[in-house]
């Protein structure tokens, strides 16, 4: 499928999705990374722009990914919220016991997802997530954070097929061209963090997938990519539910 037929196709289904459950439109959080961009854009183009409410919420957050958020917006034609999340941030730090540092970089998104579903029931609106394939397949995502949304248009996608994608609809270059990073922290990048590069790492979740051979990568890099998966397999599962035992006599 190509680039265009498959952003097509995204589009109509984006459209029915929202018009199926009844709803006046969408909001989406801007980070400025790619991946928000591209759904942003297929948003705007599939529901028009006056449907889609874009929310760019920084915590303590670099001035770079919220004027790249800006240059998102202002290319697909909507006025963004701008919603300053540091003094929650702040608040619920001093509020908490202390915790270590992903419990701390987990509370960002949880912010973001509660600010975006106060946003969507007020108005509404569907709250529509920004995470590929990749990220889903590795929990490279904040359960209820970044992971609470209601619908997931590049679920299907490895990060490499997003920024494909990205070109074809046109998202602005700095934005393809900037490293992927989840801002949790300041010059935090993905690749850093799961110690691997998205281009390594897609090769080697399409073979595992289409169970093709991995005996052409490090077998220590397949060993990481599995584990990955393995210890975050609950975040793709509703939470398991007790069933009592019923007695037959």
């Amino acid at each position: 499928m190509s680039m265009a037929t498959l952003a097509e196709a995204i589009e109509q289904w984006m459209s029915d999705q929202v018009s199926s459950a009844g709803m006046n439109g969408v909001v989406v959080g801007l980070s400025g990374g790619i991946d928000s961009a591209v759904v942003a854009t297929l948003a705007a183009r599939a529901l028009g722009p006056e449907r889609v409410t874009g929310v760019i919420m920084p915590a303590h957050s670099q001035l770079a990914d919220i004027e790249d958020a800006r240059l998102l917006a202002g290319s697909i034609g909507i006025t963004p919220l701008e919603i300053d999340l540091s003094h929650p941030f702040d608040t619920m730090l001093s509020t908490l016991p202390e915790g270590n540092d992903m419990a701390v970089a987990n509370i960002k998104p949880r912010l973001r997802m509660i600010t975006l579903y106060h946003i969507a029931n007020t108005n509404g609106l569907m709250v529509i997530g920004t995470g590929n394939r990749t990220e889903l397949l590795v929990g490279y995502f904040t359960k209820y954070g970044d992971g609470g949304v209601d619908l997931l248009p590049l679920g299907s996608l490895y990060k490499n097929q997003v920024r494909d994608l990205a070109r074809e609809i046109g998202v602005p270059q700095p934005i393809i061209d900037r490293p992927p990073s989840a801002g949790l922290w300041a010059g935090q990048t993905d690749e850093d963090e799961m110690g691997i590069t998205y281009e390594e790492l897609d090769a080697i979740l399409a073979a595992i997938e289409s169970g093709q051979p991995t005996s052409g990568f490090d077998p220590d890099r397949v060993q990481q990519v599995q584990q990955m998966m393995a210890r975050s397999s609950h975040k793709l599962s509703m939470p398991p539910i007790f069933a009592p035992q019923v007695s037959h006599v």
